[in-house]
């Protein structure tokens, strides 16, 4: 991460709980990424950030 770059924020929305498949119907993060969240720099966490929406929309929750 660069020295002058912020860090991504989370995406939580205080709505936490898991679904089935252990991912957290508020944020879409799985389990791992909730709690590895404080150790990533920003380019994991984009690509959570990414896999996020995907599910988001696999879910019917937004739209693509």
């Amino acid at each position: 991460m660069k020295t002058d770059e912020r860090p991504v924020a989370s995406p939580c929305v205080n709505v936490c709980a898991l679904d089935e498949q252990d991912i957290c119907i508020g944020c879409q993060r799985t389990v791992q990424e909730i709690t590895r969240w404080a150790r990533m720099d920003n380019d994991e966490r984009r690509a959570v950030l990414k896999l996020c929406h995907e599910r988001a929309v696999a879910a019917g929750l937004v739209i693509g």
